[in-house]
């Protein structure tokens, strides 16, 4: 199994649920796992652990995912979407991406200017100028303090102090559905994150931190209309 199977559920589940199709991602990824599974199983990993292989696939995954759920409408207000892996790991880029990798470095004095570990990057094409950088796991427990760290390295320099810096997860594990009491997730979220988007059906005690993923194109169009 590869991306492109993945793509295809999610396209297969849109034809069905449209523009709710974000609220059967944790399913979408159950029926995922069973087919991964049967294709392992012609060619188990050497420590023969399946979930193991499994966990990398779909962390991987995910993020291409959330990239290929939201690429159309960021670009239809004017923006683009690139991959934060992109940036970091290709040895040539143009012009316009070599400018969006300089605008999102942060500096370390003399330690140098390093990529922020992050998984989507929104950016204006005609200005360089980024917008707002994702990170997406299928758990808060799995990267949100750290994203909280990015968030804070970006404020204290004038050149990445207006970057936006958001969360988008299947909240399997349910962090973020209560505001009170919050888990130690949602505290990160509500207090070091510019927002979470949700892709669930449960409800979800939301706030102006923490919505559910269909409230993530308005508010980016707003986020545009305050900068302009």
């Amino acid at each position: 199994m590869n991306f492109e199977d993945l793509k295809k559920l999610y396209l297969e589940k849109k034809e069905h649920f449209g523009n709710e199709t974000y609220k059967h991602i944790s399913e979408l990824l159950k029926e995922a796992k069973v087919i991964h599974k049967e294709d392992w199983l012609k060619n188990p990993t050497p420590n023969n652990d399946h979930e193991q292989s499994w966990r990398a696939f779909k962390g991987k995954n995910l993020e291409k995912l959330i990239q290929f759920i939201i690429t159309d409408e960021v670009e239809e207000i004017g923006l683009k979407v690139v991959n934060g892996n992109k940036l970091e790991r290709s040895k040539k880029l143009n012009k316009e991406l070599s400018q969006i990798k300089r605008n999102l470095a942060i500096n370390y004095g003399e330690f140098g200017l390093h990529l922020p570990d992050v998984d989507i990057v929104i950016y204006n094409p005609s200005s360089f100028k980024v917008i707002a950088v994702i990170s997406s796991k299928v758990t808060l427990r799995e990267r949100i303090a750290q994203t909280g760290y990015w968030k804070f390295k970006f404020i204290q320099d004038e050149v990445t102090k207006h970057i936006k810096v958001y969360f988008i997860t299947p909240d399997e594990d349910g962090t973020l559905t209560k505001k009170t009491p919050a888990k130690k997730g949602r505290a990160i979220v509500e207090t070091d994150l510019d927002g979470s988007y949700v892709l669930t059906e449960e409800e979800i005690e939301e706030s102006n931190k923490v919505k559910i993923f269909e409230h993530f194109i308005d508010d980016l169009k707003k986020l545009l209309n305050n900068e302009q």
